[in-house]
């Protein structure tokens, strides 16, 4: 009898030992998934300046939620804003200026009201070593190759502002559709010059070199970001935004550079 009292060891209580009850069920808990937990595929679409950034945030998102996938198409804002509108499948939309993303909410494809996020100026780079010996917007770009944004997206809008605001009249050799390609033509040495966000412009560490445009201050685009009417996964789309305009996010943003409203 001892022995088998020995082999029957209790927690003091009349359960038995292995926490099993005495009702004759015998069954082990298994441990389940959350059904509330965040789940499927989220599209953003996205400035070509936020590429970085979103990519990072993606991560996080991602991380937090391993049920949750996120695919983003970066362009320029005006680019993308033309194929919400005809119709291409997206569930957030982030500009690079508020103009742009008034175009999507006129059109019906904004659900709900954007939300600014961040901040961003422009500055003038160069190749290292600086070889056309360019000094600012100023009588130093006569003969240079200087690459600009168009005037459609934002960042070409920022750079038709700020060369009214210092009265100055640029000659650009090429107007690019995203910040993206303006800061390429540079770094590849097609161009002397080029006009980019300073976020655009700190990502690219040693392949060039910056000229401050103290002026530029006084031309900030405000980025906005809003769920789409469209987005099949709304809550998803609206877990982005939160983590955005969050502490993760303005971590992230804050990081490369950006200006936090």
């Amino acid at each position: 009898m001892l022995a088998l009292a020995a082999c029957g060891g209790t927690n003091g209580t009349d359960e038995p030992a292995d926490g099993v009850s005495g009702t004759g069920d015998t069954s082990e808990a298994t441990a389940t998934p959350a059904e509330d937990a965040p789940s499927g595929e989220l599209t953003v679409f996205a400035a070509a300046s936020l590429n970085k950034v979103f990519e990072e945030l993606g991560t996080v998102v991602e991380q937090a939620h391993p049920e949750v996938s996120v695919t983003f198409s970066f362009a320029g804002s005006s680019d993308l804003v033309s194929q919400i509108l005809a119709g291409a499948p997206a569930d957030v939309l982030a500009t690079a200026n508020e103009s742009t993303m008034t175009q999507a909410v006129e059109g019906g494809a904004v659900a709900g009201e954007p939300t600014v996020f961040a901040e961003n100026v422009l500055t003038l780079v160069v190749p290292a070593g600086n070889p056309a010996r360019v000094t600012g917007l100023d009588a130093s770009l006569d003969g240079a190759a200087l690459v600009v944004c168009a005037p459609q997206v934002p960042c070409g809008a920022a750079t038709v502002a700020l060369a009214e605001l210092m009265g100055v009249t640029l000659n650009p050799v090429s107007e690019e559709s995203a910040v993206t390609d303006v800061l390429g033509k540079v770094t590849s040495g097609q161009a002397d010059a080029g006009l980019v966000y300073s976020t655009d412009a700190a990502g690219a560490g040693d392949a060039i070199e910056v000229i401050e445009v103290p002026e530029a201050d006084q031309v900030v685009n405000r980025y906005p970001v809003a769920v789409l009417e469209g987005s099949q996964v709304p809550e998803l789309a609206q877990l982005w935004v939160d983590t955005l305009t969050g502490e993760a996010g303005r971590e992230i943003l804050a990081g490369a550079g950006f200006r936090l409203p």
